[in-house]
């Protein structure tokens, strides 16, 4: 008699679970119109999100303004921070990859112009489009940075920077709302702090750095850096009225530069 060999109990499959696809990452506020001439993303700053430019118009000039949204913050809280200026950079440029079909510029201003330039950075690395204009307000180049007394204060000191900003925005300060926005404005802070080139980045752009005439925290003769960014002849400097945060209020010398700048890359791209 051949002896059976004893079989293994089989063990019961679990019922098949269909998947969520990965969550789409949400870097605009909205999606771009399809009618617009050409395209302004608008950087966030440190410890801040894409509402602070609910005062700009949706139009400027020819452009559209495209208000891009950080993780980390407003509705895209329970994201993951970015990390540092270039993994933000690395995820972002393929994003906004769409969108880049037509005349576009970045404005950034503190801290969120240093977002925007490691992102027109890493979108030149990839042979991707550049933008037509970066636009640079109120911050140093990255080869003479970091800089900002932001970047050494304390946590009573930034707490009150936040509601300082609070109120210039319009609002009153709710102390749960600061407790979280200080601890993404630390975490924002923290990469920029870490962002330096070690010599001048060149990207095939035109750069306007924007300084402020009555800014207290980046003063406008520090921003000459920026003219070994671009390629010779392709940098202007700019100086507008107003104190560190006159930009939040979109004011009509600020206004007129962007539209004047985005409408000769409008009428550059139509020479082509």
């Amino acid at each position: 008699m051949t002896a059976q060999t004893p079989q293994k109990p089989q063990t019961p499959q679990k019922p098949y679970t269909p998947q969520r696809p990965p969550k789409k990452k949400r870097w605009l506020l909205r999606t771009p119109a399809a009618d617009a001439s050409a395209r302004l993303f608008c950087f966030p700053y440190s410890g801040t999100g894409a509402s602070m430019y609910n005062k700009w118009p949706d139009r400027v000039g020819p452009a559209e303004v495209c208000r891009i949204q950080l993780p980390g913050r407003e509705n895209r809280v329970r994201e993951e921070h970015f990390g540092t200026y270039e993994a933000l950079a690395a995820d972002l440029a393929p994003a906004l990859l769409p969108h880049l079909d037509r005349p576009f510029g970045f404005f950034g201003h503190c801290g969120g112009a240093l977002a925007a330039f490691a992102t027109a950075h890493r979108l030149a690395e990839l042979g991707m489009p550049v933008p037509d204009v970066l636009f640079m307000s109120s911050q140093v180049a990255p080869h003479q940075g970091p800089y900002g007394r932001y970047l050494t204060m304390d946590e009573t000191g930034l707490r009150g920077e936040l509601e300082r900003l609070t109120r210039v925005m319009g609002s009153e300060p709710v102390p749960d709302l600061i407790d979280l926005g200080l601890g993404v404005m630390n975490a924002d802070l923290a990469a920029n702090r870490a962002y330096r080139t070690p010599e001048p980045v060149v990207l095939p752009t035109r750069i306007r750095p924007l300084g402020w005439r009555d800014d207290q925290e980046v003063a406008p003769e520090r921003m000459t850096g920026w003219e070994e960014c671009a390629p010779a002849g392709r940098c202007a400097r700019t100086v507008l009225p107003g104190d560190h945060h006159a930009f939040l209020r979109a004011p009509d010398p600020l206004v007129d530069v962007l539209a004047a700048d985005l409408g000769d890359a409008v009428a550059a791209r139509a020479a082509q």
